[in-house]
């Protein structure tokens, strides 16, 4: 099976979780301590993710320039790839 990744390859900053709208928070991130967490958010094509949400990739050939995924469906999902200082995340959508 081929897999493709659609990606502009542009770093973004993350977000601090001060930053994040407080519907968001409360809607999609009810589960995490807000003493806990403080950064790692970030907003892709309108919807807001967190690394947390996002499992590493290995022993994936397809994903292997890709530091972590999130799946949608069996077959489509968002990909993130962190910066060396974990500031900022280049993100992708890959579908099959």
């Amino acid at each position: 099976m081929t897999v493709t990744i659609k990606t502009n390859h542009q770093w973004r900053d993350l977000t601090y979780r001060s930053d994040v709208p407080a519907k968001v928070l409360a809607d999609q991130f009810d589960y995490q301590n807000p003493d806990d967490v403080v950064d790692g958010f970030f907003c892709y094509r309108g919807h807001w993710y967190h690394l947390d949400e996002f499992m590493k990739v290995s022993g994936n050939a397809d994903l292997k320039d890709w530091d972590g995924y999130s799946s949608d469906s069996y077959f489509s999902g968002v990909v993130i790839k962190l910066s060396n200082d974990g500031e900022q995340i280049k993100i992708g959508t890959y579908f099959s």
